[in-house]
């Protein structure tokens, strides 16, 4: 693998790597079966094990992690381990499902849990899509109720952003000008688990007005690392970032190379895949 130290873009302020790190593959949400699901939990079951590849993350330059940290002590454990190893610092992209019903009661437990994710260190609160899609007026082209939530947030001393699945979730907040500094979009080749097609996700991507954080790249595993991360560095915009989930360090290197290849405008350094009894050219 080359040695390039990853690239980086800014969000509300702060510098990022433009890989960022996601956490399925850790806590144990495939995408795939509940059999798929056991295998990632019982492989990153440990913090040694979660740690050894948040290092090869974190010698690269990638230093961003996504995901909801409430509740997952042992990832807390590993982003720590792996800090005191390397000798550098994570910035923690916190992801909380909130209590978003509009009474007294489901605002202060809402605060609450924001309050948790800067205990736990996050430098962003990114309300999840489960969460903020239940304001959605298509109607009215609205969030209801949004500022309410992005305001817990600044006075917590986190930057604010949203979780869309959703695409109108980031052309309404860029029409209504709430104060929103980042998007999480799913985008990948294969359309997987998006609500419109690929092409126009890629024009809500190109329209935001402030850096969009992609993710499923690889579609959960429906596409090599190669096809969807070549994709989706090729098709997005040099301030927006990709989310890679991994579920050993050897697959955060593959990653890492391959993403640095596609944005060097370069082949990836890789050893051949295994299989039976090759054709002569695939031997090399």
């Amino acid at each position: 693998m080359m040695g390039s130290f990853f690239p980086r873009t800014e969000v509300g302020g702060l510098s990022l790597s433009r890989m960022i790190i996601g956490t399925n593959w850790i806590l144990g949400y495939s995408h795939t079966s509940p059999a798929a699901d056991h295998l990632i939990r019982k492989r990153n079951g440990t913090i040694d094990a979660v740690s050894a590849m948040l290092e090869v993350f974190l010698q690269s330059g990638v230093d961003t992690i996504m995901g909801p940290f409430a509740g997952n002590q042992l990832l807390m454990d590993a982003i720590k381990a792996a800090e005191d190893r390397t000798g550098k610092g994570m910035i923690l992209i916190d992801t909380p499902i909130i209590n978003v019903d509009d009474t007294a009661a489901a605002r202060k437990e809402a605060e609450e849990v924001i309050a948790l994710g800067k205990k736990h260190g996050a430098s962003f609160c990114l309300i999840h899509h489960s969460s903020a899609e239940q304001l959605v007026n298509k109607n009215k082209k609205t969030i209801e109720r949004l500022p309410d939530y992005l305001k817990m947030i600044r006075d917590h001393g986190l930057i604010p952003g949203l979780s869309c699945h959703m695409p109108e979730l980031i052309i309404y907040s860029d029409e209504n000008e709430y104060d929103v500094q980042t998007y999480i979009q799913i985008y990948n080749c294969m359309g997987f688990l998006m609500q419109v097609e690929v092409e126009y996700i890629h024009k809500v991507i190109w329209s935001a007005k402030k850096p969009v954080m992609t993710i499923k790249p690889m579609a959960a595993g429906r596409v090599s690392p190669f096809v969807g991360l070549t994709f989706s560095w090729h098709t997005i915009r040099p301030c927006d970032m990709i989310t890679v989930g991994c579920l050993t360090p050897e697959e955060a290197a593959e990653d890492i190379e391959i993403s640095l290849a596609a944005l060097e405008g370069r082949p990836p350094q890789l050893e051949g895949r295994s299989s039976p009894n090759k054709t002569e050219i695939m031997k090399d």
